[in-house]
């Protein structure tokens, strides 16, 4: 019988070293090509650990899941509809603030989430000292510190995601509240499109990329789009959920 395949997605803003860490877990069991359709370079390898096989996609860098882009398109459809089994988002230990908002976006999105904190070293040059375990808490995933180019780390990780894959890591991501005016357009878009979607997709998130007029959304969803826009349309003023 063959062994299953886990997927695990690497996500990251550009430059926090998420391309070293896919070249570190895969090594020369890796190929690249374009994304159907697209232009987008499209990276993914193989790694085993601890007997089980990962499927490792490398996804765009990206700094929002908004498809503003061709690549922001690629890595939130990925997320969306291969949902992978592990999602690791990585970001850079000297820039954590600006890149934890890609990170509460993910968490909007799915709730298997490692957060791989990467140029620790980098980090400690600068002086700069994180609480792990705190931010752990306070994001309710998985939090581990890396060292990617100089493989600090990578054990860990690797040991984080297989208890994950296998179910052994319950999660409870932190939920972003928004104003009153947009919670009420939240609840009043979730029933219409659960009853769309049903459980396959995450109605929360969904609702949120409707009231910013994400209608990319829409068609990549392939949905009968005229309720759904009626009803985003009516909670437009809102304002912008963009920023979290």
């Amino acid at each position: 019988m063959m062994d299953k395949t886990y997927t695990v997605a690497l996500i990251g803003n550009p430059n926090t070293g998420k391309s070293t860490l896919f070249n570190v877990l895969t090594g020369l069991r890796q190929h690249t090509g374009n994304w159907p359709g697209k232009t987008v370079t499209h990276a993914e390898g193989e790694c085993r650990h601890r007997g089980a096989l990962y499927r490792i996609v490398d996804l765009p860098g990206t700094y929002s899941l908004y498809s503003n882009s061709a690549d922001e398109e690629v890595a939130r459809d990925f997320l969306l509809f291969q949902r992978p089994d592990v999602t690791v988002v990585v970001v850079d230990a000297t820039a954590l603030e600006r890149n934890l908002n890609l990170a509460l976006q993910v968490l909007e999105m799915t709730d298997r989430v490692i957060i791989a904190i990467n140029l620790m070293d980098e980090a400690k040059k600068k002086g700069i000292h994180i609480n792990t375990k705190k931010l752990a808490a306070k994001l309710g995933v998985p939090v581990v510190p890396i060292s990617a180019r100089n493989r600090e780390g990578i054990d860990a990780l690797l040991d984080a995601v297989d208890a994950m894959a296998h179910g052994r890591i319950h999660t409870t991501p932190l939920s972003i509240r928004y104003s009153p005016e947009i919670e009420r357009g939240i609840a009043k878009l979730l029933p219409l499109v659960k009853e769309l979607m049903g459980d396959t997709h995450p109605a929360r998130w969904i609702a949120l990329r409707l009231l910013d007029g994400d209608t990319s959304l829409l068609q990549a969803l392939k949905q009968p789009p005229q309720r759904l826009i009626k009803e985003g349309n009516a909670y437009a003023c809102c304002g912008s959920v963009k920023s979290v």
